[in-house]
């Protein structure tokens, strides 16, 4: 591909060589002359001068660092998501059920759906056109899955859960299964029936090994252009609202509502009947027991230091509430 072509796919212009002919994508370091880089961090400014690459995508303002051909954009890691989107070729899917597939005779299906080796369809589970099925999934009764969405291998989807169209959810998710719902009494635990769906809209993301539990009364909804990492968890009656950005190892207790355009960065807990309003960002680690109620970036811990002193923080921190005391008592004296 040219990177003249390139640059008119991802709203960019060329500097230099438009001609040159561009194969696939590669980091700075190891690029070749074939293949398409960019920076879009200034701390890489310094590799461009040993990189090897056909061509770099950056700001206008980092130009000065490449003398070959480049193409300029407002912000090339957004440039380069749209130039790997051109270079992605996923393999191709025919059409139809595999022999070892198991498919309720009232399912609807679409003629253009694929469906994998030993996969479960059960009773009155609708499947929308294009869509794709992956080995070893499971789909649940009454379920529902929206144009082009692809399921990779062994998914789970729990019954009457719904999907939207042109989601794409990764191996070994599991949709739609019974939230913590156990209630204590007399010396052991009564589990409380989970009478709910799971709603998920339309563009949503879901990655590996991660869980979402239907609603306990009421359903569980994730928004349309929700993106979520491996390994979250997300329990009964949440709701994700759209385009908000979850990462990897985030557990969100039941009931808790978080607006739309928030970013949850990897480990953050969010404790049960929160309310989290639009564009709030939640840092690495944070632990989130209060509602959020203005947009804003939100942290809270204590960041990465060397063992010996942060065991005398500690220290002082147990001792801060006795501090404070003495400090209210010595100001009520000079206040006589």
């Amino acid at each position: 591909m040219k990177l003249r072509d390139i640059a008119n796919a991802i709203d960019g212009y060329c500097q230099g060589d438009g001609d040159v002919e561009i194969d696939s994508l590669a980091p700075i370091r190891t690029a070749r002359a074939n293949q398409l880089t960019f920076v879009a961090n200034p701390r890489f400014r310094l590799q461009l001068s040993e990189s090897h690459a056909g061509a770099v995508i950056l700001r206008k303002s980092d130009i000065d660092a490449w003398d070959g051909s480049a193409i300029i954009c407002s912000d090339p890691y957004v440039g380069y998501a749209q130039a790997a989107q051109l270079f992605n070729r996923p393999p191709l899917h025919t059409a139809g059920i595999h022999p070892t597939a198991v498919v309720a005779s009232n399912a609807d299906i679409d003629e253009s759906v694929s469906i994998g080796a030993n996969c479960i369809i059960e009773n009155g589970v609708h499947l929308g056109s294009g869509v794709i099925i992956g080995p070893g999934c499971v789909i649940s009764e009454d379920s529902s899955i929206g144009e082009d969405t692809r399921l990779f291998a062994n998914t789970v989807l729990y019954h009457a859960v719904s999907i939207g169209e042109r989601c794409i959810v990764q191996s070994g998710a599991v949709l739609g299964s019974d939230g913590f719902g156990n209630v204590w009494k007399e010396e052991k635990w009564i589990r409380v029936p989970q009478l709910g769906r799971l709603i998920i809209g339309d563009d949503v993301q879901v990655g590996a090994n991660t869980t979402i539990d239907r609603g306990s009364l009421g359903d569980t909804k994730i928004g349309n252009g929700v993106v979520i990492d491996n390994l979250v968890q997300i329990a009964h009656n949440c709701e994700i609202g759209d385009h908000t950005g979850i990462a990897g190892c985030v557990g969100i207790a039941g009931s808790v509502v978080i607006g739309r355009f928030c970013t949850l960065a990897g480990g953050v807990g969010v404790a049960d009947n929160i309310t989290i309003v639009d564009d709030v960002h939640i840092t690495t680690m944070t632990s989130v027991t209060t509602s959020i109620k203005l947009p804003g970036t939100f942290s809270s811990g204590t960041g990465l230091m060397l063992s010996q002193p942060w065991k005398r923080s500690i220290v002082r921190f147990r001792q801060l509430d006795n501090i404070v005391r003495r400090l209210k008592s010595l100001e009520r004296r000079l206040d006589k």
